[in-house]
């Protein structure tokens, strides 16, 4: 049985607790005095309440197979700091059998009730007026074994909305800030499409991450395809099965969801062209951004000071002084 959570480790502690394999890297390095190079294994351990970065030095590859055999292991090491964070160095690491432990202590779900979440998604479907776009998405979201995969699904594996629900959440919140958009520029955005291309921007993430894996494993065709064009061929595949969609409807929807990563960095085919995916775009990382600044911030426990630790993905470290106190301390 886990004994200690993530979150209420501390510095300077000894650790001897299981954890989930969040991630998992094999690395080489020259040894000081020695001939050849050495390998050590890189780590993300978790459980419900968060996340800690490892490293081990002695048996890398065997603790590698170990994480191989089984996502869940119990640890033992000595917690640190590295760049201004606690880093666990890891003694041992050896596999535990999911029957061993309750699983619920290391897979987060959203705070919010899924039931009311798919009802608000069901409203936003019946308030739209274009009847093409409203068959296409009840050509998804009507169909029960896919509603329950999505709901289940994270919206990512480690970054933001990295827990069951997550995709959903992070859908609504996204169709929420195209609706401010919407309202500042009525002239220029169309309502229904903007409300279709946000509920579909990411439902290739079903077929991306398996949801039924403690630790969300990305699937064969999401590291062969990822969920952009995994969606876009949903989307394009659905619509086939309808008559009479628009081509011009056809093309700008599939712009949307292929564009809305903004950045053919960021893993987009092609940057936003048009405004309706202009806003889309924003909508979505403003939505995961939000999400990620506040799990850092919820990570920094109080009495800790009023910065948080340097931050990996944001680059920088957050500062909570200007809070609401009781913000602060959640």
């Amino acid at each position: 049985m886990k004994n200690k959570f993530v979150a209420a480790i501390a510095v300077g502690e000894r650790v001897d607790d299981i954890f989930l394999v969040i991630e998992k890297s094999l690395h080489r390095y020259q040894k000081p005095k020695a001939d050849g190079e050495e390998e050590f294994l890189r780590l993300v351990l978790g459980d419900n309440s968060g996340t800690i970065n490892a490293i081990m030095w002695q048996g890398a590859r065997e603790a590698y197979g170990n994480c191989e055999a089984s996502p869940l292991v119990r640890v033992t090491g000595q917690v640190g700091t590295y760049r201004e964070q606690p880093q666990l160095t890891v003694d041992s690491l050896t596999p535990v059998a999911k029957e061993q432990v309750n699983l619920a202590d290391f897979q987060r779900a959203s705070g919010k009730d899924r039931r009311e979440m798919v009802a608000e998604l069901r409203e936003l479907i019946q308030g739209l007026e274009n009847p093409h776009l409203k068959e296409l998405l009840r050509s998804f979201f009507d169909d029960r074994k896919f509603l329950i995969a999505f709901a289940d699904a994270p919206a990512a594996k480690s970054i933001h909305h990295a827990y069951v629900g997550g995709l959903l959440e992070h859908t609504l919140e996204t169709v929420s800030i195209c609706l401010h958009l919407v309202k500042l520029y009525p002239r220029y955005l169309n309502r229904d499409l903007l409300v279709a291309g946000a509920l579909l921007h990411d439902i290739g993430k079903i077929k991306e991450y398996d949801a039924h894996a403690l630790n969300f494993e990305i699937t064969d065709d999401g590291k062969l395809f990822g969920h952009i064009i995994l969606g876009s061929q949903m989307v394009e595949g659905a619509i086939a099965r309808l008559e009479g969609f628009p081509p011009a409807l056809v093309s700008e929807l599939l712009h949307m969801i292929l564009s809305h990563h903004g950045q053919r960095e960021w893993g987009s085919p092609e940057p936003p062209k048009t405004m309706n995916a202009f806003a889309l775009h924003h909508a979505d990382y403003l939505g995961a951004q939000m999400n990620h600044f506040y799990e850092v911030l919820h990570r920094h426990r109080a009495g800790e000071g009023e910065w948080t630790p340097l931050d990996s993905k944001l680059e920088r470290s957050l500062y909570l002084g200007f809070l609401p106190q009781e913000l602060g301390q959640e």
